[in-house]
């Protein structure tokens, strides 16, 4: 098995240059540098073209929701001064529920376009949803590749109910056991079926998502007068916080890009033992990190999704203040949605709490929620795999051991994380990805400070550490 891995990987570019009619050999500048920008304008599509290929696809122009009673709670015990308006972008409204509709029209319109017989897409969440709606739509066949169990066969409620939506749509479901073999099946797949890979990780995905950013500049201004002071985007595999800050940015606005995830410190996500004992399949650290350390994980050569690039802070917050700002969502603003797009919002609740009352702060995406997806079938499925679940202080909850539920708003506490950390991850690994004893040229130094978001002096300074270490 891993012999037939290993063969199926070596040959990804090859395959992915069938899969998605386009050769990542030409963007490359040297064993560390690319063209970025020159991949995300190759599928010739312009900003405007992606909103009419959306509207007809019944994607986008999602309400903008400004969330005054959650304000309102967030002043009654915020400083003299301080709590800033809160908004949220209704991203559940689209097709399938969640802002990766976005992402998969383009895809979908590409394979309509370029006389492909069906999509295959690797995912567990909503994105398969996208997939499979927006394929339904084009008369388009689709198979979704999914990691849904444990070694027991047992799967989350949430992944379960995403392989019926899937189903429901007329996809193939493939499931898998948890591990590292997702990506080389997929690439089998395409292979095999010569279909397009609809991945969330390619330039048509990501420039899907600029959309968003797009119209919460304009929306912002036509509300407040003026683009979002700050912007919160749940962050997994980069492509939400890749897509919403360059769409921001082709707006002219100078939004501060906040990212947030759950923080589950401490596990693995490829270990069949932890599998089951987290209550999010997205949106966390066990994504958040490493694919913003190292993006080019992806199933795709070179990842278009790169959120260092652009994230200005990175906040994490505790499995029990996402359910707790689920629960307050619905009770104080009539918006059940799922815990998602709501790891943004425990996020944006801290965040505003700081901040001065003229400030703006947006939440840029919710998700519909559903049986499975519910916070209450987490939470049951946390207690049944072990997982203690309780009201009181949320910074005791220790991840895959327990969910501690806040007993006020105001124990809601984001922690920053360290983004130099991060950048210095990030630079290690791009050496370490490169032949040995490959120098770096000034070019490799441009281009990993701009995909650090940093300097070249700064990046200079990393790579004289990590020699010296």
């Amino acid at each position: 098995m891993a012999g037939r891995t290993e063969a199926i990987l070596a040959r990804k570019g090859e395959i992915m240059k069938r899969a998605l009619g386009m050769d990542y050999a030409e963007f490359e500048r040297s064993p560390i540098a690319f063209d970025y920008e020159g991949l995300m304008g190759a599928h010739g599509y312009s900003l405007q073209d992606i909103i009419g290929i959306q509207l007809a696809a019944g994607v986008g122009s999602t309400p903008l929701l400004e969330l005054r009673n959650l304000t309102d709670l967030v002043r009654s015990y915020a400083g003299p001064g301080h709590g800033a308006r809160i908004f949220v972008k209704d991203e559940a409204a689209n097709m399938a529920g969640s802002f990766k509709d976005r992402r998969a029209s383009v895809s979908i319109h590409v394979a309509k376009e370029k006389g492909y017989e069906g999509v295959i897409a690797a995912t567990s969440g909503n994105y398969g949803a996208a997939v499979s709606s927006q394929a339904a739509r084009a008369a388009l066949k689709c198979i979704i590749v999914q990691e849904a169990f444990d070694s027991r066969h047992v799967g989350q409620p949430e992944i379960i109910e995403k392989s019926r939506i899937c189903e429901a749509f007329g996809a193939e479901v493939v499931q898998l056991s948890v591990g590292p073999e997702l990506f080389s099946h997929m690439l089998e797949l395409l292979d095999e079926t010569g279909y397009l890979a609809a991945s969330l990780y390619s330039a048509f995905g990501v420039s899907g998502i600029e959309t968003l950013g797009w119209e919460l500049a304009q929306e912002m201004t036509a509300v407040t007068g003026a683009p979002p002071t700050h912007v919160v985007v749940t962050h997994a595999g980069g492509g939400n916080t890749t897509g919403t800050a360059r769409g921001l940015k082709r707006a002219g606005a100078t939004t501060e890009i906040v990212s947030a995830s759950v923080d589950l410190s401490g596990l693995h996500m490829a270990s069949d033992h932890d599998f089951n004992r987290k209550s999010f399949t997205t949106g966390h650290t066990g994504f958040g990190v490493p694919f913003a350390t190292w993006p080019d994980r992806a199933d795709v050569p070179r990842n278009a999704a790169r959120a260092l690039r652009y994230m200005d802070r990175y906040l994490t917050v505790s499995q029990g203040e996402v359910f707790y700002v689920t629960e307050a969502m619905a009770k104080l603003e009539g918006l059940e949605r799922g815990p998602s797009g709501n790891t943004a919002m425990a996020a944006a609740m801290s965040l505003a709490r700081d901040l001065p009352r003229d400030a703006t702060v947006v939440v840029q995406e919710t998700e519909y929620t559903g049986a499975g997806k519910h916070h209450w079938a987490q939470l049951n499925f946390a207690r049944e795999n072990g997982v203690e679940v309780r009201s009181g202080d949320p910074a005791d909850n220790v991840p895959g051991k327990s969910i501690i539920i806040p007993e006020r708003p105001e124990q809601i506490r984001a922690k920053d994380f360290d983004l130099g950390k991060m950048r210095r991850s990030y630079v290690r690994n791009a050496l370490a990805h490169a032949p040995e004893g490959y120098v770096p040229t000034a070019e490799d130094i441009v281009f990993l400070a701009e995909d650090a978001n940093t300097t070249p002096a700064t990046v200079e300074e990393i790579i004289a550490g990590l020699k010296s270490a």
